[in-house]
């Protein structure tokens, strides 16, 4: 179903049951999978692939040229997954050539209001961005983040899987799984238990996690010092959330955010 206001460009591959509204515009090197619904007035331009069961709402602008000085028109892409929500004002822009080419959202996002994904971004799954959220070019967000109104991450930050962050963030360095952080700057706050608890895993792994984070934060030694000298560490590598929280800081290259002193 595609209302005679909107334009469609030959070439375009427009998939099964889809609804495209008014004033729609959508360029030749799009495809748009099955079941998506596009409300009204939304651009999608680029080499951009949406998935099906997509929802989009008016004024979003998926596929533009990245705000990077450097882009000089190359073929780089958006792809977007499955059942996902994306509401009034949102752009997704597409990639610079500097990384992977790609620009990409997973499944089962929340996109709200007047969110921005920067180039070469990449957005797991399962992940609620509350309204007027900036990712600035080449950040990572991993599965299950919920990220506050307001807040900006500067560029190539990580956070990872389950990571929440209070309303008005300025996030400038990652942010380990599973964490709580707020501020600006951001500091971390400790273990984010209720994700955790929604998520099905188990209460004794969750207090193992919030222990081993307290004796990181009371540690005279420095994250990545603590995970390589700090005593007593070694009784709780058999629980695999603290391996992934352990090896996400190992692994930071810009430096994980401070605890809230």
């Amino acid at each position: 179903m595609i209302h005679p206001s909107s334009h469609i460009a030959t070439g375009a591959k427009i998939g099964s049951n889809v609804n495209i509204g008014p004033f729609c515009s959508i360029s030749e090197n799009v495809e748009i999978g099955d079941n998506t619904t596009l409300i009204s007035h939304v651009v999608i331009d680029g080499h951009t692939k949406i998935g099906s069961g997509n929802t989009i709402y008016p004024h979003v602008a998926i596929g533009l040229p990245p705000q990077d000085l450097s882009y000089k028109g190359e073929p780089t892409r958006v792809e977007i997954g499955n059942n996902n929500t994306i509401r009034e004002g949102v752009t997704i822009h597409r990639a610079t050539i500097k990384e992977n080419l790609l620009t990409k959202i997973g499944n089962n996002n929340y996109l709200m209001c007047y969110v921005h994904v920067a180039h070469d971004v990449v957005l797991e799954n399962n992940c609620i961005i509350t309204n007027s959220v900036n990712f600035a070019g080449h950040v990572r967000i991993g599965d299950y983040c919920i990220i506050g109104g307001g807040t900006n991450i500067s560029q190539f930050i990580k956070l990872g899987r389950g990571a929440y962050i209070g309303g008005g963030s300025g996030i400038d360095k990652d942010i380990p799984p599973f964490c709580t952080a707020v501020g600006n700057r951001i500091k971390l706050k400790g273990i984010n238990i209720i994700g955790m608890k929604r998520r099905g895993i188990p209460k004794n792994e969750i207090s193992e996690m919030v222990e081993f984070l307290r004796m990181m934060e009371a540690s005279s030694l420095s994250p990545k010092a603590f995970l390589e000298k700090g005593p007593g560490i070694s009784e709780f590598m058999s629980n695999n959330y603290i391996i992934e929280l352990s090896n996400f800081i190992k692994e930071s290259e810009i430096g994980i955010a401070p605890f809230n002193y």
